[in-house]
């Protein structure tokens, strides 16, 4: 009865207390820490049991070896670990092997303490040295290719330490040392591909994410000639904390508006604490982190001044033209192309009708700055050498990251609009996992 109540909750909304709901908003029921436990387990499980070999056959790998030790772990053996281990214990050394012939994968520890998802292969009263055990599992079974999480380009994929590498690689026969490659796509493959289970609730992990930016962009965090930008961004991290769930980043909050400078594009420092005033137009950049997920999320309001009833119509024009960019962008993605070239031909096409765009398009997922091809940054975007060549793969998410400069006539200047919306690409067609934004918040509600 549990697991049914489990699947249910994690599957659909659950409507919780309304009152509590931001902006008449229903929000999905945030699980225990208990249950979250166990879903995360069974979602790990069933990673480890189908996707590793899919990804290890992929590749065309023999054995991957992971190590870690205990607050200095690889950022991908962190994912691997049971959710109720916060960091390694001691060294600890994980290993997968495929003996081929379509038998199944192996999943094995040489550690001193029990993993459950890995089969134990190393007792001290038989052999007290850890390396010289791990040393005596790849001569039992004789690896064509040992893949160890070393990289030049991804920092997720660079997990093992230089001490690490060097016991493992001494720990080995010369003959063996010779087989060491770098297991990058197979850690990359890992971090970023989502399963069906996954994919389904990422989109309640957006909803609550999507809900709680509305709740702080709205007059009940909001009093327009009081309130700071300051003072909601630190609304937020104290909501976050109060929903029981984790930021990734510090809350970003700043405004554009009439009568100050044009935002250059330089995002390389945050904006200073502006009293937020009728007529502004507020920038949100947030993310959480709920049952092991990242989300990362660009919105915006708009504060009416007195007698308004919308914004005016300049920026209403605008954020039209930055949904068509997103547009543009995400008709790009293919299986198989790289970050550089879905960048080189969104810029393309934006140029072409006349949109003044700037893409910086990022993987997300057990990270807000996930594994997977960088679709440009801010102030590269000519292409990013490395991460940009990596290719795009089916059942991988993204954070759309991007603005438009558009020039807004009742302001008599240009702005930039801003977004970023989470989305899944599922091979054939990219979706957004809980809608995006098409209309800007106003402050105050209009009913």
């Amino acid at each position: 009865m549990k697991k049914i109540f489990l699947l249910t909750v994690i599957t659909c909304f659950i409507i919780a207390d309304i009152n509590a709901q931001p902006v008449n908003e229903i929000t999905p029921d945030i699980l225990s820490m208990r249950d979250r436990a166990e879903v995360m387990d069974r979602w790990t499980e069933n990673r480890l049991d189908h996707l590793v070999p899919e990804l290890m056959r992929r590749e065309g790998v023999d054995m991957w070896v992971l190590v870690a030790r205990e607050y200095n772990e690889d950022p991908v053996l962190l994912t691997m670990l049971p959710a109720t281990w916060q960091s390694s214990r001691r060294t600890t050394i994980l290993m997968f092997f495929d003996p081929g012939n379509g038998e199944s994968v192996e999943r094995l520890a040489v550690a001193r303490y029990d993993i459950g998802f890995f089969e134990t292969q190393w007792f001290p009263e038989e052999e007290p040295d850890q390396w010289k055990r791990f040393g005596q599992v790849v001569a039992e079974r004789d690896p064509d290719n040992i893949s160890v999480n070393f990289s030049d380009d991804f920092a997720l994929a660079d997990g093992i330490s230089h001490t690490d590498y060097m016991n493992l690689r001494n720990s080995l026969s010369s003959e063996f040392q010779e087989k060491i490659v770098s297991a990058e796509n197979l850690a990359i493959g890992w971090l970023e591909t989502r399963t069906e289970e996954e994919k389904i609730v990422y989109r309640q992990i957006n909803r609550i994410a999507h809900n709680i930016v509305a709740e702080g962009l709205s007059e009940r965090v909001i009093t327009p000639g009081i309130t700071t930008t300051e003072d909601v961004q630190w609304w937020y991290r104290e909501r976050i904390r109060d929903l029981n769930l984790t930021a990734w980043f510090h809350p970003s909050v700043s405004v554009q508006r009439s009568e100050s400078d044009e935002h250059d594009g330089d995002f390389s420092s945050r904006a200073g604490a502006d009293v937020i005033m009728p007529g502004d137009l507020i920038h949100i950049d947030f993310g959480i982190e709920y049952l092991g997920l990242s989300t990362d999320t660009q919105r915006h309001a708009y504060v009416l001044r007195p007698g308004e009833t919308e914004a005016p119509e300049g920026l209403r024009d605008a954020l039209k033209i930055g949904n068509r960019l997103q547009d543009i962008l995400t008709n790009e993605f293919e299986s198989g192309r790289t970050g550089n070239e879905i960048l080189d031909s969104a810029l393309s096409n934006a140029e072409s009708e006349n949109i003044n765009a700037t893409i910086y398009t990022h993987p997300i997922g057990y990270q807000g700055h996930g594994a997977g091809p960088t679709i440009g940054l801010w102030d590269q975007q000519g292409g990013v050498p490395g991460k940009g060549d990596y290719p795009l793969y089916p059942n991988t998410a993204h954070s759309i990251e991007l603005n438009a400069e558009v020039f807004i006539p009742e302001w008599d200047r240009s702005i930039r609009i801003m977004l970023e919306e989470d989305a899944i690409f599922d091979g054939e067609e990219t979706y957004y996992t809980d809608g995006r934004m098409e209309e800007f918040y106003l402050i105050p509600r209009q009913k």
